[in-house]
């Protein structure tokens, strides 16, 4: 589990087709204090550490993971950046939400304008997500946790801070841009119920 608070900026340093996709990971965790076979969200994606250096991470990457995430869609290629956060431990502050890893699907970013300091961000969800996306909730976008400023139809808005474009790639987001989308878990429960009333 994750909380879609972005705690590292990654690297991508080598990619490697074998059977799955193979990638390294450059970044500043102590590498001394990651497990292998632990998890860390690489742009969304909850990826296994399969083997590290000191400043590095490799993992698999499936072709199923590959389809369904933009990993698929713009390829992790060497030198691209990617939003990393290392799985919530029991006593973590929960700053974000609740995120699972999972991406349930790619959006793609319509527009941006600038909003204050901030930049106002118009995505467009897959039809069969954007009903469990709801003004005010909170959606995971490359793993960030982020709030939904309004919907309308499978588009919705939200608005990315200074600070989180500092901290994210974010600030190197930009038009047509793939996505990966994460639904809060709570929504795909109520959904559920609903359906089920």
């Amino acid at each position: 589990m994750f909380t879609g608070i972005v705690t590292d900026i990654g690297t991508v340093r080598q990619v490697e087709q074998r059977g799955d996709m193979r990638a390294r990971i450059a970044c500043s965790y102590d590498m001394a204090g990651v497990d292998i076979g632990a998890s860390i969200a690489c742009e969304g994606v909850c990826l296994t550490v399969i083997a590290k250096g000191e400043d590095w991470f490799d993992v698999d990457i499936s072709a199923e993971t590959i389809g369904k995430t933009n990993i698929g869609a713009n390829g992790w290629s060497v030198g691209r950046r990617l939003n990393l956060e290392r799985a919530l431990r029991v006593g973590d502050e929960l700053g974000g939400h609740i995120v699972s890893g999972h991406v349930d699907g790619v959006a793609v970013i319509e527009e941006t304008h600038d909003e204050g300091d901030s930049v106002r961000f118009s995505f467009s969800a897959p039809p069969e997500l954007a009903r469990f996306i709801a003004s005010k909730g909170s959606v995971a976008l490359n793993g960030t946790s982020l709030t939904v400023n309004e919907v309308e139809g499978n588009r919705f808005g939200v608005n990315i801070i200074p600070h989180t474009q500092e901290v994210t790639t974010w600030g190197d987001a930009k038009t047509g841009d793939p996505v990966n989308l994460e639904i809060d878990t709570l929504a795909r429960y109520v959904a559920r119920l609903a359906e089920a009333g």
